[in-house]
């Protein structure tokens, strides 16, 4: 296990996401952080557990007997249109040495585990894309987007609402630990695009100082009747320099309901000492925004894709969500080279409660790329600006807005973590 683990770029110290601005960064430093290569200890920790994790399917490829390539797939549930989920695998911790990349191993990985998440029965296969240019020839393409917003303190009056009947708490780690799974399984029931946490997810939250960053905290919401029903994790950095001093970063802020949701802002932007609030990774159409007396005070500093998805099987994932019109669509993908069995003409029909998808003989109302079709499952991208791109083709008037109508969703998927 120690090869495999020696091919992963994060595992050796070596940069493993493309240098950026991160949206998902909080800090004013840059991200992603300098590494340092995992300690042989630390490989055997990893090994270890993540043998004893049936969700975890590791892959690695060879040449000459060494193992120059690594990945793997993680067992998900994401939520779709409709509240329900969908068996994914998450794409993760892929690597080729340097000596033996542009040589395909990559795409065999790919191959192997695209076919070993069909034989586990999922239809559908998602990553984080580190490099933006590497996934889209596999078929991945952007499926939900993250934030990154900043809030100056003296401009972040809200409209006046009736009064709260619940409380606010701050609560120590092991609080947080209890309260967090709890209000997150509600939130991921309604969010098209959340995943079911890793196991540990919330293990680590700690009250201890982490460097100059000083601890995590943790301020919890209670509904009239006590039950915990919005939760946040919050910092104050330490900053040597005065224009990044006094700076509350929000890492992760969740509620079940508006009341919850509006309660915890109020407090994270008139926080005591405070001259800015900033709120990495969090969605696009953030509510708090039409809370705001001045809506043009948030601003957007970050913005970037989040997660990809790609559908392996594309009739089994599209009767696996719904609909919120009634209609049909026949449609053509002809350009998947990994998972052949989707180059069809395909007849979707959606209609209450009902929906089928089955291949078709008749002629197709338009054509449409694998990855193209991967963005727009989760509802949360445009079939206008994807037909402009050349990625859908449409032939007959009108399909194009009943393309929309099918599979856009509002509020736009999120997910609050990666994988």
């Amino acid at each position: 296990m120690n090869a495999y683990y020696r091919a992963l770029p994060f595992a050796s110290g070596l940069p493993q996401w493309e240098p950026a601005d991160a949206a998902w960064h909080g800090g004013a430093e840059p991200w992603p952080p300098q590494r340092t290569p995992a300690t042989a200890e630390q490989l055997e920790e990893w090994a270890e557990a993540d043998v004893q994790d049936e969700s975890f399917h590791p892959i690695a490829t060879f040449a000459d007997g060494a193992c120059v390539g690594a990945s793997a797939a993680i067992s998900f549930d994401v939520t779709v249109p409709g509240g329900g989920t969908v068996k994914t695998a998450g794409v993760t911790s892929t690597g080729v040495i340097a000596t033996h990349r542009r040589r395909g191993y990559l795409r065999r990985m790919m191959q192997a585990m695209f076919e070993a998440a069909l034989d586990r029965g999922e239809p559908l296969a998602m990553l984080s894309a580190s490099e933006g240019s590497i996934y889209g020839r596999f078929g991945f393409s952007p499926a939900t987007y993250r934030t990154r917003w900043e809030l100056a303190r003296h401009e972040a009056a809200l409209l006046p609402a009736a009064p709260d009947p619940g409380s606010l708490e701050l609560v120590d780690a092991a609080q947080a630990k209890q309260f967090w799974p709890v209000v997150h399984a509600k939130v991921r029931a309604n969010r098209v695009g959340e995943l079911t946490p890793l196991p540990g997810r919330w293990d680590r939250l700690s009250d201890g100082a982490d460097g100059t960053n000083g601890p995590l905290r943790y301020l919890a919401h209670r509904d009239q009747h006590g039950e915990v029903d919005g939760i946040a994790n919050f910092r104050l950095p330490w900053s040597s320099t005065a224009v990044n001093a006094g700076t509350l970063v929000v890492e992760a802020l969740e509620a079940t309901n508006p009341t919850a949701y509006r309660a915890l802002w109020s407090l994270m932007v008139d926080f005591d000492l405070t001259k800015t609030i900033v709120a990495p990774g969090r969605p696009r159409d953030e509510p708090l925004r039409w809370m705001l007396a001045n809506p043009r005070a948030m601003r957007i500093t970050r913005q970037s894709d989040n997660l990809w998805a790609r559908l392996l099987d594309v009739p089994r994932a599209l009767t696996q969500r719904s609909y919120d019109t009634a209609g049909e669509v026949a449609f053509t993908v002809d350009d998947d080279q990994m998972c052949p069995a989707n180059n069809r003409t395909w007849l979707l029909r959606a209609g209450g409660t009902s929906v089928t998808c089955v291949a078709t003989d008749q002629q197709a109302d338009l054509t449409i790329t694998i990855s193209a079709l991967s963005s727009l499952y989760f509802g949360g991208m445009s079939a206008h600006d994807l037909t402009y791109a050349g990625r859908i083709t449409p032939h007959a008037d009108g399909v194009i807005a009943q393309l929309t109508r099918l599979f856009r969703i509002d509020p736009e998927p999120h997910n609050s973590f990666g994988f």
